[in-house]
């Protein structure tokens, strides 16, 4: 990518000109970086209050990917000053519009929505042994009732996690779940040993990752592979450790006595199933990467159905996700044999479903005079 001085021209107090944004405090950094995250440019620009917007220049500087951190009102106006030019078009749309923004590449702070120390626990994205910068964009397509993401994991790193995030985290009086990826065992390690002195509750590891040392299958898609990773991060493991399963299997129930069998304290299920979508009027791959993992209301039923097989075929916890929008969708869950539940995709909607659904289960609770949630796990008749 080229030094763009008359992108950065465009107004030369609003960071979004820049290309990569980090919010420090009200401080904004903007940037434009190389594929490879290497900066080009970079320089401190007028401070606004709140969190701004995180955007990547991407090749030729033909797309800015926004990612939508608070919209807070000065960002807002900023990015509506600037609709229209050129390099700042959506990238699955090809315009840009604030709403799109917010719905599609939406990577909101939900801290300034939702107090968090009101959930049972917070889990964080996928952390690596070392920083990965993800795929290339665009990595985010709406679908019928979901949405296909192929970010590729981009994470800074357990180094920054551990000096940035771990503090933050710990101000509310909540659980802290890390989720833990890698390309080979030995990077998940690492990652759990590097952990084992944190103030962390529990690990959640993703198992749908790709392992490079057998020939890019991921781990959970082979019960041997399932079994060999969840042993050997029981043995590294100070905290409870909780194997995240791929749906994209034949039998999910196999996929879940393996984790048993190897030790796993519980089960997250289930992570994205596989999609794609095409464009046809570009005839072009919506995603970058061809492929990305579904997520949202179009997956519940998938998603319900693997946590009644699971949680008849094995004893330990089930922690169920998979397309959660209110409490109805929850209470299913529970019903069909999870002990918990998880919110995802729906944070990018409604920022407050988390809480939403909590409130919900109370109320569901009070209506038919349920003393307590666990009358309900895995309560639906035969």
């Amino acid at each position: 990518i080229e030094y763009q001085p008359d992108l950065l021209a465009v107004r030369e107090d609003a960071a979004v000109v820049g290309g990569k944004l980090i919010g420090k405090g009200n401080k904004i950094t903007g940037g434009i970086y190389t594929a490879e995250g290497l900066p080009i440019y970079q320089g401190l620009h007028k401070e606004y209050s709140g969190y701004m917007h995180r955007a990547s220049l991407q090749q030729e500087a033909e797309v800015i990917d926004i990612r939508c951190m608070k919209a807070s009102r000065q960002a807002e106006t900023i990015l509506e000053d600037l609709i229209g030019h050129p390099y700042l078009q959506h990238p699955v749309t090809g315009k840009f519009d604030w709403q799109d923004c917010l719905k599609e590449c939406g990577c909101r702070n939900d801290r300034d929505f939702v107090d968090l120390s009101r959930l049972g626990a917070v889990v964080t994205k996928g952390v690596a042994n070392v920083p990965w910068p993800g795929n290339p964009t665009p990595r985010v397509a709406e679908t019928y009732g979901g949405m296909l993401n192929a970010i590729g994991l981009q994470n800074p790193g357990i180094d920054v996690f551990v000096e940035r995030d771990i503090p933050f985290l710990q101000k509310y009086d909540t659980k802290i779940i890390v989720n833990v990826c890698g390309k080979t065992v030995e990077d998940y390690l690492a990652v759990v040993e590097r952990l084992e002195d944190q103030p962390v509750d529990m690990l959640e590891i993703n198992v749908s990752c790709p392992n490079v040392k057998e020939g890019a299958i991921a781990f959970g898609q082979k019960p041997d592979s399932l079994y060999d990773i969840t042993s050997q991060v029981k043995k590294k493991a100070k905290q409870p450790v909780i194997m995240k399963l791929s749906p994209n299997v034949t039998d999910i129930t196999e996929m879940a006595r393996a984790a048993e069998a190897a030790g796993a304290d519980a089960l997250s299920m289930i992570n994205t199933i596989t999609g794609m979508k095409i464009d046809i009027h570009k005839r072009k791959f919506a995603l970058a990467n061809k492929t990305g993992g579904l997520s949202g209301p179009a997956i519940k039923p998938v998603a319900v159905r693997m946590v009644y097989q699971a949680a008849r075929a094995v004893k330990i916890p089930i922690i169920g996700m998979g397309g959660i929008a209110n409490a109805e969708d929850a209470i299913e869950f529970l019903l069909a044999g999870a002990s918990a539940v998880a919110v995802g995709a729906m944070n990018f909607v409604n920022p407050y479903t988390t809480v939403e659904v909590a409130e919900g289960i109370e109320a569901y609770m009070e209506r038919y005079g349920i003393g307590d949630v666990a009358e309900l796990i895995g309560a639906v008749e035969s």
